[in-house]
């Protein structure tokens, strides 16, 4: 189920899998099922480069370095902002190189194209002799770039060196520059050595004339070498300035395409950028229809069940009613009572019949301009895409108007949509066609009545008149049960008379 994995001293645990969102970096731990673990080497690698680069005069030239490069590590005593940032370059090395070690000349192509690149960057911009005379200070900006690049990498040089500079073979510059050197040292000693002669053999008498005929031949030559190096220099002017204008046309063609493939690019982009949102605005008119479909469909179940309890406390009412009103009808109504009857059941039930296929339709007319709706919605995707936005904006505006009262909101919205004018019509057309029936039964209300009331005031009231009240109750109470259900009172207790029989 798990195992216990334990890296070496030079060594980190690189673990993924479940229970862990990104990469997890320990010295030790506990592996579980589904998760897998790696061991990678912390130990910095040397790196030997022969770094190939031109200076601003177009002359290459070979830096032979050698890197040593490595992950950065937490130190010990470090603050917590240190540590963290250090943790997350570890992490970067755990993920982008650590993987790579197996193939070693990948990371030494990586390493090598780094260098390469921020090498010839700099020497681009520097001249041969600002980088010979320089070499210091040439090569510690070289380090601070590169250090630079390969930080996205986690990685840090722990010591670089550099050698002297190396002359590309076929552009022996630095050759040619000692020979110089070298040849002018031997000519400057042939013309003391000359010179030594020359006074030495010459006498004081022939002095004056040596003298004039040297400095008229000095004069000579010196005019004779001063117009050869201006031609030569003129010369050289006008091949480099050649060269710097080959090179500006090549640069001015490699921004021209980089240009031209950026445009390209961004006209991608831009259109992609424009389907994702078609697509969702598109999703999002149909979900605001979905959703409004279900509300409606709610409203319309709240309708029926509110209607089926207002009828159902209405035909409770009417019974009752008809319990204690109905007792004085005589017999002889009962037949015509009870067919009247059976014709208002029947024709409320037709009229139920009648207003449920009425719901039915118009449910299928709504349900019908829903989908008529949804469709030129889908066809609009981009004007339903600021209507949304619109009403968006519109209701968080009367939301914020008022006060951020939600309840306030939703009865503006239903007074405006013309939702308390449908249920009203709605309960209208429930309530319209009911015939109720109403029966009033008498107990002896009358003058009967009253005397029974004075003969109980002068006998002080006596509990067989209230049992006779009750059996009063009992006619219309019988009736109204066989009207509604049909059923007959037991013959022990009495027969009601038959139809068209007086009361």
């Amino acid at each position: 189920m798990a195992t216990f994995r334990v890296a070496d001293a030079s060594e980190y645990l690189a673990i993924t899998g479940w229970g862990i969102d990104d990469v997890k970096l320990a010295k030790k731990a506990w592996v579980f099922v589904g998760q897998q673990c790696k061991k990678f080497s912390i130990s910095p690698v040397n790196y030997e480069f022969e770094v190939h680069a031109m200076s601003a005069e177009k002359l290459p030239f070979i830096l032979p370095a050698v890197f040593t490069i490595g992950p950065k590590i937490t130190a010990t005593g470090a603050e917590a902002s240190d540590k963290r940032d250090l943790e997350a370059q570890l992490l970067l090395y755990a993920k982008l190189i650590a993987p790579l070690h197996r193939s070693r000349s990948h990371v030494h192509e990586l390493v090598k194209g780094i260098i390469e690149g921020e090498t010839r960057v700099l020497a681009a911009d520097l001249t041969m002799e600002e980088i010979f005379k320089g070499t210091k200070t040439f090569k510690e900006k070289v380090f601070n770039r590169v250090q630079l690049e390969l930080n996205q990498f986690g990685l840090v040089i722990y010591n670089a060196n550099a050698k002297q500079l190396v002359d590309v073979p076929g552009h022996e510059y630095f050759s040619y520059l000692g020979q110089k050197t070298q040849q002018d040292a031997a000519n400057q000693a042939k013309v003391d050595v000359a010179e030594a002669r020359m006074k030495g053999e010459v006498g004081a008498k022939e002095r004056e004339g040596l003298t004039r005929q040297n400095a008229a031949k000095v004069d000579a030559e010196t005019k004779v070498l001063s117009v050869r190096q201006q031609g030569q220099g003129l010369k050289e002017e006008a091949k480099v300035k050649a060269e710097v204008q080959v090179f500006e046309n090549a640069r001015e063609a490699d921004i021209a395409a980089a240009k031209a493939e950026l445009a390209m690019k961004k006209a991608g982009f831009d259109k992609q950028a424009k389907v994702a949102e078609v697509e969702a605005a598109k999703v999002v008119a149909i979900r605001e229809a979905e959703l409004q479909m279900e509300v409606e469909r709610k409203n319309a179940m709240r309708q029926t069940e509110k209607l089926k309890a207002e009828q159902l406390s209405k035909a409770t009412v009417q019974y009752e009613t008809q319990v204690v009103s109905t007792f004085k009808e005589s017999n002889a109504l009962f037949y015509s009572r009870q067919k009247a009857a059976e014709a208002a059941l029947f024709e409320q039930m037709r009229s139920a019949e009648a207003r449920k296929a009425q719901a039915d339709a118009q449910l299928f007319e709504q349900k019908m301009a829903e989908d008529a709706k949804l469709y030129a919605k889908q066809k609009e995707a981009e004007s339903l895409a600021l209507l949304s936005r619109a009403k968006t904006e519109y209701a968080a505006s009367m939301l914020q108007a008022l006060g951020g009262n939600y309840y306030a909101l939703r009865d503006y919205l239903m007074i405006d949509g013309g939702m308390y004018t449908e249920m009203a019509s709605i309960n209208a057309g429930a309530v319209n066609g009911m015939q109720p029936k109403i029966s009033i039964w008498s107990n002896g209300g009358g003058a009967d009545g009253a005397a029974a009331n004075a003969g109980k005031e002068a006998t002080g009231g006596s509990a067989l008149q209230q049992v006779a009240g009750v059996y009063k109750m009992l006619p219309p109470l019988l009736s109204t049960v066989h009207e509604q259900t049909g059923m007959l009172p037991p013959a022990w207790m009495g027969a009601l008379p038959k139809d068209g029989a007086a009361n």
